[in-house]
């Protein structure tokens, strides 16, 4: 008996040591308190309570000794809670991350305008969307039931340049729903809250069962036209709204999240056809007696592309409206018929999602095209489904199951990522300012000077390529007396560039010349151009060899597009002797001109003549970092000429270079 209470004993030390060492940090792990009952804030919110905990870090390897570069893991929750007393739809909140944190997960929302995980937040943060529970229901609809209430979000990432001590939290945490007003989170410790509510000066559109529509440069809009138990057909829009907005042969990504797969499609196909991640994966596992061998697309992450013209009529794969343009989306102010494009897919469901309603949409949507802009596109929003005219042709209407709205605007390009770029020259002076050093680009491993400034050139260095202006640029800076630097700066490597030129400047008014030049192997159809002038703009008269329109509506705009036989910009092609004469870029060019009436201010020498945005359909182009500067150049007998005279010259030099 006494050795059976003695070994009780052992037993119960031994429990009691394990719990002790469990309590101790042995690791390089750090663990924060979290609060166990709800702060007095969330009970008097009355609006929606936003709260961020952080849960723990941990170093991570490689470890180094710069505190800047160690890498810790991190763990933290977002709860989102609806106190208050009207649904939140679509619920997205955006926390200030700041410490270059990268996402690795969020359980129960996704990154708006992410692109899968792992995503970068820090420094500047990321909003997040809810997914799959994406509204929030009052407690008067849900008798309090927490569930449809209130999302909690588990975080996991990794954040750099932390000490040991200390703690890692946000600059900011808020909801960023319209209509909704937060102010500054307050913080303690390891835990921050907001409690957002309503604005009363914010006036609600049209209340319906979902959110309104909203405008993006660029739309998309998933329509559920039929639905069953474990799969439904969805039509995919795509609307082109911006009047600059364009895509050419445009590619289609997104990522599906519930492991759907694609079956059949219709206006549209996937780049990629392999049933062999179905077969292996847990759609083989659940559909074990599917014949996969004409499935569409298994890919988590499918890229679809537009048919071409000649598939229209297709019986199988055709016959859509809208479809089958080769991937052109053309602004409506060039042709409205050409701004839409529709495509049809069957999409299989697995568990748990095997009833008709259960129907959740794509995330992470993303599209580009040939040299086109680039598009940073939200999450899609559920919105009141989509009315369609009854295909039987009887004055009825039918709608859609269910509709999804995902909105994209176009981003301007970030230095050194243009895809085209623009050179400045006038009358008044004998040098070129050439497109910027690496406007689009440069390899890591060249050789030239990525950063200095470009060489000025002669003007008749703009008609070779680059590999050929060396010796011109060497020339040159020799005649002016101008010393060359040890290393040369690297080339602009855009695949179209554009020469802005001052053609001449009198008393009631002035010309511009612009030539476009295209140094890629494609050519471009149906291309247009687009100058944005800010004092110059009201005095635009005409471009005599493109079609000049002025779009006052879009920042005091030009746009400029080929005339009819004339709208195809060729590529680049060899010389009349290629063994000797370097490539010839395709070429367009008009002259435009300008009245002075009115603008007793406008200074053309001084830099009013010269464009503040170029744009190449649709993309924005980089600019010259500074102005042509007068020289002792004899000025231009175009000065004098009437805009009419030097209209007919243009013309016939035109005329006898395509003969």
């Amino acid at each position: 008996m006494l050795a059976r209470k003695s070994g009780m004993k052992i037993q119960w030390f031994c429990v009691l040591i394990v719990l002790f060492l469990s309590t101790i940090n042995v690791s390089n792990a750090q663990d924060y308190d979290t609060p166990e009952t709800p702060p007095p804030e969330q009970e008097n919110c009355g609006g929606i309570f936003v709260s961020y905990t952080f849960m723990g870090r941990e170093k991570e390897y490689p470890f180094v000794k710069n505190v800047s570069a160690q890498a810790w893991s991190f763990k933290a929750m977002l709860t989102v809670l609806n106190a208050g007393a009207e649904e939140l739809k679509s619920w997205k909140v955006f926390i200030g991350f700041q410490y270059r944190e990268l996402l690795v997960s969020a359980d129960g929302a996704v990154v708006v305008e992410g692109d899968g995980y792992p995503v970068r937040v820090g420094n500047n943060g990321t909003t997040l969307a809810g997914y799959p529970q994406s509204d929030l229901k009052t407690a008067i609809d849900t008798a309090n039931d927490y569930g449809q209430m209130m999302v909690e979000v588990n975080l996991k990432g990794t954040q750099f340049g932390l000490g040991t001590k200390g703690t890692p939290m946000p600059k900011k945490l808020k909801l960023v729903n319209e209509g909704y007003k937060c102010p500054a989170a307050t913080r303690k410790g390891s835990y921050m809250h907001v409690c957002c509510k309503r604005d009363p000066k914010y006036k609600d559109r049209l209340k319906t069962k979902f959110l309104p529509r909203k405008y993006g440069d660029l739309s998309f809009t998933y329509d559920v036209l039929r639905a069953y138990e474990n799969k439904y057909l969805a039509q995919v829009t795509i609307d082109n709204n911006h009047p600059l907005g364009r895509l050419d042969q445009w590619n289609l990504t997104w990522e599906w999240m519930r492991n759907e797969f694609i079956y059949d499609m219709r206006g549209a196909y996937t780049h990629i056809k392999d049933p062999s991640e179905c077969i292996y994966g847990p759609q083989g596992q659940y559909y074990q007696d599917f014949d996969f061998s004409n499935v569409m697309n298994c890919q988590k992450k499918p890229v679809m592309a537009d048919l071409p013209p000649e598939k229209e009529n297709d019986d199988k794969v055709g016959r859509l409206p809208n479809c089958c343009k080769n991937g052109t989306l053309l602004p409506k102010t060039m042709n409205e018929t050409q701004a839409r494009a529709i495509f049809q897919l069957e999409v299989f469901k697995l568990p748990p999602d095997l009833n008709r309603t259960a129907i959740y949409p794509p995330q992470n949507w993303k599209i580009d095209g040939r040299l086109n802009p680039t598009y940073k596109c939200g999450t899609p929003i559920r919105v009141d489904p989509t009315e369609f005219p009854d295909p039987s042709g009887i004055a009825a209407q039918t709608y859609a199951v269910a509709s999804w709205q995902v909105t994209c605007n176009m981003t301007r390009p970030k230095p050194k990522q243009s895809k085209c770029c623009v050179s400045y020259s006038a009358y008044y002076t004998d040098s070129v300012v050439p497109c910027n050093t690496c406007a689009c680009g440069c390899d890591e491993k060249a050789r030239c000077d990525k950063n200095s400034a470009p060489l000025p050139l002669p003007a008749d260095a703009l008609l070779v390529p680059f590999v050929n202006r060396t010796e011109k640029a060497k020339a040159w800076a020799n005649i002016k007396n101008k010393n060359l630097p040890t290393k040369l700066p690297c080339p602009d490597n855009c695949g179209v560039s554009i020469n802005w030129h001052i053609d001449s400047d009198y008393n009631n008014g002035w010309t511009a010349r612009i030539t476009l030049f295209n140094w890629d192997d494609f050519a471009f159809s149906d291309w247009f151009s687009a100058v944005q002038l800010k004092k110059a703009f009201p005095g635009f008269e005409k471009a005599y060899s493109f079609n000049g329109t002025k779009l006052p509506q879009v920042n005091s705009t030009i746009f400029m597009q080929g005339l009819p036989g004339l709208n195809y910009l060729v590529g680049e092609v060899n010389g009349t002797h290629p063994e000797r004469d370097p490539r010839v870029p395709g070429k367009q060019q008009s002259v435009l001109s300008f009245s002075k009436k009115h603008l007793p201010t406008l200074n053309i020498p001084q830099g009013d003549g010269f464009p503040s945005k170029v744009f190449f359909n649709g993309e924005e182009c980089s600019l010259p970092t500074e102005l042509p500067r007068r020289s002792d150049a004899p000025r231009s007998r175009f000065g004098l000429v009437s805009p009419i005279l030097l209209s007919l010259l243009t013309f016939l030099l035109l005329t006898f270079s395509f003969n």
